[in-house]
């Protein structure tokens, strides 16, 4: 009966953590797959433990154990971990869910506070959920209730009880909570969002501090287990080599495959638990219905002929291609692919010099090493490039972004309309938002409405923050003219982003100082064991060959270098993009010491 009981709670944890993660596969068919993966699993290290035995090769990566017990225990480690990850990577789901929904539920308050004043609660609801791209996490869980009520004909309240029992996020659970209260009750919803919309930036700070904790904790197991543990490796590699015993032959294959792997599991983890930088190019096509369509009679019913379609097509992607050639730089910031095919162009390049030797001339040491380093660092440095241009032009946008909603509500109060106040502001600097401002202000010219005019302004900026302000000042304008107030609100909500942001961004900066040290530590115990170690034995005419330890040594570098790197762009903005110049950096000085120094 025990054994029954324990595996009933084991499928009922299962089961909330599929459903708080929003995997859509039933919990039975979660386990069969998950018995399905630990069987392949087991047959494969079985299969491969036999065929290694039968070709005479041993890996005995624990020399202490005979090879025998080795083998058993990677087999239940093996096991152990498939299970582990089985059970816990809804659970680690579930939990990045809930960070993101605690991290922008102060933004969609705001949002509903905004809606409040004119729409009914389930309108909310849809209205948060139909701005999937601004709210994430929170639209999802809006979604539920939608689709409870339209697609399952339930009523609201239950809807409502249903999304709370599966919602991983406490503080989402509790709006709803409250929300049941004052929508039974009869009570004002807009003076309900405006006592919570405080509530949960503190919250979300809170929330914040919590997710730096984190940080700090992976930091340091990573410098720990994958900077730290190689360096006491190595010290202990050459002092053995020194002593005329034969170099760890056993441990170099687990620091190959130990360091990749594990240093890939925190990232993965940083990943899921952590809401990255906004710097999402989110772009959907606006189309034109309000420049005078309506004053040319009744809608014409009949299809237009293939033949215009097609010129159509065509000329669109002809003003497509005269925007990328006098905007280039825009094209190249705005996809990533354009950068990652420059990269690939470079690799191509630097392969066929490897490949007829050109390259060997150049780099007659290492010279596998090396190229896999250049390689590495001409494929990820164009996409670099535009990361950084676009995080810049990111930055100085929404610095440039309350101050350009402040003149508005300035304006409004001294009676200009909303139209009046963007001609206004288009004829004055306002940095990098001066070019979107001024064709926003020849569009109103050309007869488009101050809505639509201004979702097309953030469809080409395409910045989550952009998205969120505009998008409360476009509903502040189709409902009311009394649109300080909605103002205000999303000047304060974009201030509240963009301080959790600057803090984010300097508490990470420790942590960037921290890889930086530890993986300099590393190179400088590389250079001191190699270099100055060994020269002191000379004036004893004593000489040691160490060549076989300073190409493993450069391999470890490579490995430390790499994930160093990628950890570094984690830590600061949850990026793997935000890594890649920190992998140039340390890639480059790796080179530098194993080829031209040691």
């Amino acid at each position: 009966m025990k054994e029954i009981a324990a595996f009933q709670n084991f499928r009922d944890g299962v089961t909330r953590s599929l459903l708080s993660a929003h995997i859509p596969i039933p919990v039975a068919r979660y386990l069969q797959y998950g018995l399905l993966v630990i069987l392949l699993a087991t047959f494969l290290y079985i299969l491969s433990a036999l065929l290694l035995s039968l070709f005479g090769v041993e890996f005995n990566i624990l020399p202490f154990f005979p090879y025998g017990v080795t083998v058993l225990i990677g087999f239940v480690a093996v096991v152990g971990l498939l299970f582990l990850g089985i059970f816990f990577y809804p659970r680690l789901l579930a939990e990045g869910r809930r960070t993101r929904i605690e991290v922008d539920l102060p933004h969609a308050v705001t949002y509903m506070q905004a809606l409040s004043s004119t729409l009914t609660l389930y309108e909310i609801f849809r209205g948060v959920y139909e701005a999937g791209d601004l709210y994430g996490e929170v639209s999802k869980e809006c979604g539920l209730i939608v689709r409870d009520v339209e697609a399952f004909g339930l009523d609201l309240i239950t809807a409502m009880q249903n999304v709370m029992e599966v919602t991983p996020s406490a503080n989402f659970k509790e709006l709803i909570n409250d929300l049941l209260l004052v929508y039974r009750s009869g009570g004002s919803l807009t003076s309900f969002f405006n006592s919570k919309s405080e509530t949960y930036r503190e919250l979300a700070r809170q929330e914040q501090e919590a997710l730096l904790q984190i940080l700090e904790m992976i930091a340091e197991v990573y410098v720990t287990a994958f900077v730290a543990g190689p360096i006491a490796i190595i010290i202990i590699l050459v002092a053995q080599s020194l002593s005329g015993q034969a170099p760890l032959e056993g441990i170099m294959p687990l620091m190959y495959l130990g360091l990749p792997l594990g240093a890939i599991a925190l990232i993965f983890i940083l990943y899921v638990l952590l809401p990255p930088d906004d710097l999402g190019i989110m772009r959907r096509e606006v189309r034109e219905t309000e420049f005078g369509t309506e004053i040319l009679g009744p809608a014409i019913e009949e299809r237009p002929g293939e033949k215009f379609l097609k010129a159509l097509e065509s000329r669109k992607r002809w003003l497509r291609v005269i925007e990328i050639l006098r905007h280039p730089v825009t094209f190249y910031i705005s996809d990533y692919t354009v950068g990652a095919v420059i990269g690939t162009g470079l690799f191509c390049v630097l392969f066929l010099s490897y490949q007829f030797g050109s390259f060997g001339s150049v780099f007659p040491l290492y010279t596998l090493e090396v190229f896999l380093c250049l390689g590495i660092i001409a494929i990820v440095i164009p996409v670099m490039i535009a990361y950084e241009i676009r995080r810049r032009y990111v930055m100085k946008v929404e610095e440039q972004l309350p101050a350009f909603l402040g003149e508005i509500a300035d304006m409004r109060d001294v009676g200009m309309t909303l139209q009046g106040a963007i001609f206004m502001i288009s004829s004055s600097k306002m940095g990098v938002l001066s070019h979107e401002i001024k064709i926003t202000a020849e569009e109103l010219r050309l007869g488009s409405s101050v809505s639509d005019a201004l979702v097309r302004m953030e469809e080409r900026i395409g910045l989550v923050s952009v998205k969120r302000a505009i998008s409360l000042l476009v509903r502040a304008s189709e409902v009311t003219d009394y649109i300080r107030e909605i103002l205000t609100i999303a000047i304060n909500d974009l201030n509240h982003y963009i301080k959790m942001k600057t803090k984010r961004m300097n508490v990470s900066f420790v942590y960037l100082a921290v890889i930086y040290l530890s993986f300099g530590i590393y190179l400088y115990s590389s250079y001191q064991l190699n270099v100055a170690f060994i020269s002191s034995f000379e004036a004893f005419d004593v000489n040691f060959n160490i060549s076989s330890n300073i190409r493993e040594m450069l391999h470890v570098g490579i490995i430390i270098g790499f994930f160093s790197g990628i950890m570094a762009g984690q830590l600061s903005s949850n990026s793997v993009l935000a890594g890649f110049k920190h992998v140039c950096v340390m890639l480059a000085a790796t080179v530098i010491l194993f080829v031209y120094v040691i």
